[in-house]
């Protein structure tokens, strides 16, 4: 096994800006060195990593060290902190599919141990399973919902062949799905959201329930970027998705129900939250009681409100660009200059 890893490590440094590119996609490269906020993919500059190989030991390419928490590691860490992954077999496997390398047999002819069905486990294994959403029929999905800029998320992932139950008294089905990882606050891995795709990947597929989530989900969600004092939650995957297109830089969570967004756990420096509500009896009551929890924690809450349904139907009915005007007026001035496109900021 330490060959493995040694090699894999190795590996994974010969490519390091690459690695970077794709885990650690909210930094950039500066000089010898990929800079980010640090090693979950928060925006910032305390994190570095090294591009180029040094004379080994703690110059070597692909090493990193966070200045802020004296944190660090190799890239291997890397994979493991930005996909939220418990099991270091999951590390090795994400791996060795960013490097086009098979799966060793061993991981093949021996099956895992049988966990609960819906629990937090077999959730993580799903997501292990699946792939980058890159040129798959997921994106395909999401581009025909208007949402695009997908390359550097972390948290969706796509499957093939992703089993569909319609009931208990009926036989098991396979469609292909859009994953998504729902996490903690510290980026592990509770469960997933699924959302089974049509083959043609221009809608969902036909069937009674596309969408259904499994592990453990309460106060969880799936996370855009890794927040610290300012914060968009919401409902719907594609709600979010949709915001992002708008507020790209803006770190956004998605906890997938009214239920899951009023019992959302919030980042224990945040200071502003931004809550993305649906126009509907439901969005209004969920804004309502979560408003109430922040303020209680001394945290300043804002709604975000659609012109229309919801986000994705502005998106796609109006465009970008008008989507950034309406939010631009709901959005606390700081934040205009922080996370709003500075065309926008300017012009609208």
């Amino acid at each position: 096994m330490s060959a493995q890893v040694s090699d894999l490590a190795r590996r994974l440094a010969e490519r390091a800006e690459l690695v970077c590119r794709h885990y650690l996609s909210n930094g950039r490269r500066v000089g010898r060195y990929w800079v980010v906020g640090d090693v979950h993919n928060t925006p910032g500059r305390s994190m570095f990593v090294r591009l180029r190989r040094h004379n080994g030991g703690k110059g070597a390419a692909g090493k990193w060290t966070d200045a802020a928490t004296a944190e660090h590691g190799d890239l291997l860490d890397v994979i493991r902190e930005s996909c939220g992954f418990a099991e270091f077999r999951d590390v090795l496997a994400e791996a060795r599919r960013f490097l086009c390398l098979p799966q060793i047999e061993a991981e093949s002819k021996s099956p895992l141990p049988s966990v609960p069905i819906g629990s937090p486990e077999s959730a993580r294994r799903l997501f292990a399973m699946s792939k980058p959403i890159h040129g798959t029929l997921a994106e395909t999905y999401l581009r025909t919902r208007g949402i695009l800029g997908l390359h550097e998320l972390t948290s969706l992932r796509f499957h093939p062949r992703c089993y569909y139950r319609p009931d208990h008294d009926l036989p098991t089905e396979t469609w292909p799905a859009l994953i998504a990882a729902v996490t903690t606050l510290t980026g592990i891995v509770t469960g997933v959201h699924r959302t089974w795709l049509d083959p043609s990947g221009r809608s969902k597929a036909p069937i009674d329930t596309p969408r259904r989530a499994m592990g453990l989900l309460l106060g969880n969600a799936v996370r855009f970027g890794r927040a610290d004092d300012v914060l968009a939650a919401g409902e719907g995957i594609e709600t979010m998705l949709s915001l992002r297109c708008a507020l790209p830089t803006l770190p956004m969570a998605s906890a997938l129900s009214a239920n899951h967004l009023a019992a959302v756990s919030l980042p224990p420096n945040l200071r502003r939250l931004y809550i993305a509500c649906d126009a509907d009896a439901a969005g209004e009551a969920v804004a309502s009681t979560l408003t109430q929890r922040a303020e209680a924690a001394g945290i300043e809450a804002i709604a975000l409100s659609p012109l229309l349904d919801d986000f994705n139907e502005d998106l796609r009915t109006f465009g970008v660009n008008e989507l950034r005007a309406a939010l631009r007026i709901q959005l606390a001035p700081a934040d205009v200059v922080r996370f709003l496109p500075s065309a926008v900021a300017v012009t609208a």
